[in-house]
């Protein structure tokens, strides 16, 4: 079988009549906006995560938005963001007028590092946005101690780790997305809980501001035609709720499907020369949106993505250009070698095949393929 990326048409062949099933009751409902789906989703979400409060929206970068938004923050106020992220991240603080400051992140896990964010900290920073990136929690810990002794709001970016946890040392086990002040996710189709297109949601343990951010998302009315605040028009689609309520049934057995994927990658990649595996918090669980290896030496990533390709094998780079040097964030005057773990980052990263149909045998074939790369047999 051809390996892909992803194999999202053979993920939604199995949940065909169920997938029909939600479609025809939206058709039939007829409530294409704010429809029962929407809030039913909502419930269930929440609950799997432990309680949470969820709003639905229309995007993860919505999402995003609308958190920095419910916090009220002053023009040029300054959010701290990680330096190897998804340039979303950034776009919507600086879309509110908003200061993107930048902190570098841990070589191991990708995620923000604390030191750097303590050394970025500043009276004018008003907060921190933590990314779970490809799957594991940031250092929730260290980051929400930050926030706390700085008096600073604490957002998590959980796009790409819902359904992550992580322990304190007190031993508390909290869900990713429900720590900080808010969390955000995204549906997007490529996500393990993605939709069947766009859309993204809040998730809060405070029920005032899950109140808010509702308002916020909806025009910043309370009731129709009355507008306190100024808002977006930021919605889930009642038939992308139904949707996903079937998937988020599938989530926990995909998980677990895409944890076994990983371990077999650990197994067939974890003694190759020059290649590094994708390190573990023990304190956090990893969802694996992406298995992300590191690839040692000048242009050798690229090399062996080449290889690989000609192996029959896609791989994909998240993210081939560091947010500081992006044209688009040129105004915030950083400069080349600022942060040198990203840009080490975005030169050697390579994220390999991850979907819960992925076989055994595949893994397989690609750990031949990248070792025959790396022992010269290509």
């Amino acid at each position: 079988m051809p390996i892909r990326l992803l194999e999202l048409a053979a993920e939604h062949a199995a949940l065909q009549p169920a997938l029909d099933e939600a479609m025809r009751e939206v058709l039939e409902e007829a409530a294409f906006i704010q429809g029962l789906a929407v809030g039913q989703f909502a419930a269930e979400l929440g609950a799997y995560l432990g309680g949470a409060h969820v709003v639905p929206c229309a995007s993860g970068t919505d999402a995003l938005t609308l958190a920095l938004l419910s916090l009220n923050l002053p023009v040029g106020a300054e959010v701290i963001v990680p330096a190897f992220t998804y340039v979303a991240t950034l776009e919507a603080a600086a879309l509110l007028g908003l200061c993107p400051v930048l902190a570098d992140v841990r070589p191991d896990t990708f995620n923000l590092d604390p030191a750097a964010v303590s050394a970025a900290l500043t009276p004018r920073t008003g907060a921190i946005i933590a990314v779970h990136l490809f799957g594991q929690c940031a250092d929730l810990e260290a980051l929400g101690a930050l926030a706390a002794a700085h008096g600073v709001a604490l957002i998590e970016d959980n796009a790409q780790a819902l359904g992550a946890t992580f322990q304190f040392a007190s031993g508390e086990v909290v869900h990713a997305g429900a720590v900080g002040a808010v969390g955000t996710t995204s549906f997007f189709p490529s996500k393990n809980l993605g939709a069947l297109g766009d859309g993204g949601a809040l998730l809060t343990r405070d029920l005032a501001r899950a109140a808010l951010l509702q308002q916020l998302a909806n025009h910043g009315q309370s009731q129709k035609y009355h507008h306190q605040r100024i808002g977006l028009n930021s919605r889930l689609d009642t038939l992308q709720a139904a949707l996903l309520r079937v998937k988020l049934r599938q989530l926990p057995a995909n998980t677990a499907a895409r944890q076994a994927v990983a371990a077999r990658y650990d197994g067939a990649l974890g003694d190759v020369p020059g290649l590094t595996i994708p390190a573990r918090d023990a304190r956090s669980s990893h969802v694996f949106h992406q298995y992300t290896v590191q690839v040692e030496g000048p242009g050798r990533r690229d090399a062996l993505r080449d290889h690989l390709y000609q192996c029959g094998v896609p791989t994909a780079v998240y993210y081939p250009v560091p947010a500081h040097q992006q044209p688009a964030y040129a105004y915030l005057g950083y400069r080349a070698g600022q942060f040198p773990v990203a840009e080490r980052l975005c030169e050697t990263v390579l994220s390999l095949p991850l979907h819960p149909l992925l076989t055994a045998d595949q893994v397989n074939y690609i750990g031949e393929a990248v070792g025959c790369f790396f022992d010269g047999r290509k």
